[in-house]
């Protein structure tokens, strides 16, 4: 069987938590189909027979709330309806046609592939990633509010003409089933064990890691920023360490004392050698957890809040921070005693490693996919 992913992002020339993740599910599933890709992408297509790219166009906006209109779709799901995409759908052999975002399945379903339905013709899986709707809702400002029942609206229309949909959150997934939805999938994928790090050596440092061009990591450094000073009250040499895209902004340079912007870094391996924990005060949570699952592959504790562990708390065995003071509280535990994050991040590695040994991820995209 032959599966093609539809990509919104290139996974040759972009890297995003998505696209992370996505490169790891086509990894998985290679173990039991033949994989292609149909992408969207700003660089020219090279003729590579598993890749095919298809132009991306930054959309006028007075257009496409026009077309948003007349077709009675959200802006995200129309956004991503491309007449280019279609046809090359038309032209492509799959058996089974995989959406990485519910909006990427808008194509396949305005194709004659969804259209005619014979037996032998694709069919479509969805992995949806994160729900627009709740990132629409909390960081789109008005045009986020009018448009998230729009959006919801979209996805269960998508979820409810797909084969089978897969989610990165167990909540989600139950959403779903419940909203009569007949083959839903938690997919609760860990990444492969990595190089761990050395806690031992490491000195009072925390990091916060993400690209703030995604609004709930935007959202997230502010609110840090925020609560850093009751962080390090007290603790001589605390620091604060920011790294990822800072994003259309560009690096913040008024932080409270003891932070520092870094951006990228260059050998982020060596980097988080010295480090204590890794922190997330997400808000807007959902979907692809890179962070915390790139944490726990290389053994190094996690300080987050509901949103950014999610479904993986039990997965990994990370406690969830309810409110701020436990998540101050965890934080200096682990700026004060360098062997309690020592041995938590041993835990964590080794619960991360025995999943991945056990085959779980595996298993978990094989089921999504089986026809």
């Amino acid at each position: 069987m032959k599966a093609v992913f539809l990509l919104a992002k290139d996974p040759v020339h972009e890297s995003t938590g998505d696209l992370t993740m996505a490169r790891l599910v086509m990894e998985l599933a290679r173990e039991s189909v033949e994989v292609g890709v149909l992408c969207l992408s700003t660089r020219p297509d090279t003729g590579r027979p598993d890749i095919i790219r298809v132009p991306k166009h930054t959309p006028n906006p007075l257009a496409l709330a026009r077309a948003s209109v007349r077709s009675h779709r959200s802006l995200v799901h129309t956004r991503f309806t491309s007449d280019a995409l279609v046809a090359a759908i038309e032209c492509t052999e799959a058996d089974i046609f995989v959406a990485d975002h519910s909006y990427m399945a808008e194509s396949f379903l305005a194709s004659s592939r969804a259209r005619t339905r014979r037996r032998g013709n694709p069919i479509l899986a969805v992995n949806t990633v994160v729900s627009e709707t709740l990132v629409w809702k909390a960081t789109r400002g008005s045009i986020g509010l009018v448009d998230a029942h729009r959006i919801l609206r979209d996805e269960l229309r998508v979820a409810r003409n797909a084969y089978s949909v897969g989610t990165y959150d167990e909540e989600e997934a139950g959403f779903y089933a419940d909203h009569g939805v007949r083959r839903t999938h938690w997919l609760d994928l860990t990444l492969p064990p990595a190089k761990q790090v050395d806690i031992a050596s490491s000195g009072p440092r925390l990091v916060f890691m993400g690209d703030r061009a995604w609004p709930p990591n935007r959202e997230a450094f502010r609110l840090l920023m925020e609560w850093w000073p009751d962080i390090a009250r007290g603790l001589r040499g605390a620091e604060l360490r920011i790294i990822g895209s800072p994003g259309a902004d560009g690096p913040s340079s008024a932080l409270p004392a003891g932070v520092d912007d870094l951006g990228f870094v260059e050998d982020l391996d060596d980097f988080l050698d010295s480090c204590r924990a890794m922190i997330a005060p997400i808000r807007t949570g959902g979907g692809v957890r890179v962070k915390i699952l790139d944490a726990a592959r290389r053994g190094l504790p996690v300080v987050g809040t509901a949103a950014a562990v999610g479904s993986l708390g039990p997965v990994l065995d990370v406690d969830v921070c309810h409110d701020k003071s436990a998540f101050v509280e965890r934080c200096r535990r682990y700026l004060l005693d360098r062997q309690a994050a020592v041995d938590d991040g041993d835990a964590l590695y080794r619960r991360n490693a025995d999943r991945w040994a056990i085959g779980a991820p595996h298993r978990a995209v094989q089921d999504w996919l089986a026809p």
